[in-house]
């Protein structure tokens, strides 16, 4: 089965454009560019998600959401290239999810297709989540990440891995490993969890009587990892000194014991990583550039969570069900709780879902988890410059006066030009911004620069 999404848009264009898209994604799409066609295609099958248009030729996208079952369809979303201060009351006042602006960005819509994807169960074989050892991901830019480590798996050369705390920078230098056919083990190092004084052994190794405590020989983590992947987490931790070291085994592919003169070759390919910029952090002086160069024979970014999209629901369902096969149960995400999964910029990344997806399940006495950011609330990231989202209990003084500034600012200011789109008088708008700026103390100026 499909999930199905009605488009009710008399711009044939936009619906047609808007359908393909949803078409390639795995949705079956039904187009209406009235409302009479409209009500015909909701009466005989259910839609998880409806793109409604306000202008008509015979209505509103409004009045079909007064008309039909709501428990028997999925979310619905008001997109009008024409937005008024009476049609976003009639939104927030009904089971609208967003309020959206045309043109739609490209992330946005795909975020809400994906959404509906999740929420609805239903999940064809060219929507499977991708996912390539302990990462998974439908978003674009996971899809990339996932093709480069096909690609750069086999390669002898070797990864300079950047990104955040918690996007799993070590789950990627697994999965290159496992994408390598090498025959020898994974081995990691945290190079900034080590005493500076203990590293060097560490990763090269000692002899028996190199310093007090050395009772016998020790193979370092360059000889354990032998015609495998070497692992060096948090590479801008290590200090300078033994980046020099480091540079010259990398360089002769070989080590020589703490205590040592033999050198002892070392086929092992290293990949690295950092939660730093490389570049600030050779600026700063916590990286050697020549030491750079040599690791990142290949650079590869982890986007944070924030910059994914709607793979944070597929991550909470995923980690859902694991602690769901785990303990026998069979809970699930809560109503409601995608937007503000969606909304947090998740400082933590995966990491802090994670954790938040494991206290929701242990704490919550229901199936329902209310899985929350375990931080504060965070700045809203899916509202575009052409995008009002509300919150459910907005006060529709507070609705108004977000789509008047929106559009204001989508208008570049032109009170005239936003008088239009929002079908009120041009002193409307003086008069509404006059009160805002009475209310707060500011000028209008500073109200709407």
């Amino acid at each position: 089965m499909q999930p199905n999404l009605l488009i009710l848009d008399d711009d044939r264009t936009f619906a047609r454009s808007a359908g393909d898209q949803a078409t390639h994604e795995g949705f079956s799409v039904h187009l209406a560019h009235t409302l009479r066609e409209a009500r015909e295609i909701v009466s005989a099958t259910r839609m998880e998600l409806m793109l409604l248009d306000i202008g008509l030729p015979d209505g509103s996208g409004m009045d079909l959401v007064g008309e039909i079952d709501l428990t028997r369809h999925g979310q619905i979303v008001i997109v009008t290239a024409q937005p008024t201060l009476e049609s976003a009351r009639r939104a927030v006042s009904s089971p609208v999810i967003e309020y959206l602006i045309k043109p739609l960005h490209g992330n946005q819509y795909s975020s809400l297709l994906q959404q509906a994807l999740l929420r609805s169960g239903l999940c064809p074989s060219n929507l499977e989540c991708s996912a390539i050892g302990g990462l998974s991901g439908r978003s674009a830019v996971m899809q990339t990440l996932f093709r480069a480590i096909q690609r750069i798996g086999p390669a002898d050369a070797s990864v300079l891995i950047a990104g955040e705390s918690g996007t799993g920078k070590e789950l990627v230098a697994r999965a290159l490993h496992q994408s390598s056919g090498r025959k020898g083990p994974f081995v990691a190092i945290n190079c900034g969890a080590v005493p500076a004084e203990l590293l060097a052994s560490q990763l090269f190794g000692h002899e028996r009587g190199s310093f007090t405590g050395a009772h016998s020989r020790h193979q370092g983590v360059f000889e354990q990892a032998a015609h495998g992947t070497l692992f060096l987490d948090e590479i801008t931790e290590m200090p300078l000194q033994l980046q020099v070291y480091l540079l010259r085994a990398l360089e002769t592919g070989s080590v020589t014991r703490v205590g040592g003169v033999d050198a002892t070759a070392t086929p092992v390919r290293v990949v690295a990583a950092t939660n730093r910029d490389p570049l600030a952090a050779i600026a700063s002086g916590r990286l050697r550039e020549d030491l750079y160069y040599r690791l990142a024979d290949i650079p590869l970014n982890l986007p944070p969570l924030r910059e994914r999209g709607a793979d944070v629901l597929i991550l909470t369902q995923l980690f859902i069900e694991r602690l769901n096969a785990s303990c026998g149960a069979a809970k699930y995400l809560a109503t409601g709780c995608e937007q503000l999964l969606l909304r947090h910029s998740w400082p933590g990344n995966v990491r802090e879902l994670r954790s938040a997806v494991q206290r929701a399940y242990l704490m919550d006495p229901t199936d329902a988890l209310q899985v929350r950011p375990i931080g504060p609330a965070q700045t809203t990231l899916n509202e575009s410059e052409q995008s009002v989202l509300f919150n459910v209990g907005t006060s529709l003084a507070e609705v108004e006066r977000k789509v008047l500034l929106k559009t204001l600012a989508h208008c570049s200011n032109d009170k005239t030009a936003a008088a239009r789109m929002l079908g009120v008088s041009v002193r409307t708008i003086h008069n509404q911004l006059a009160r805002y700026a009475q209310d707060s103390g500011e000028s209008e100026r500073e109200i709407a620069p």
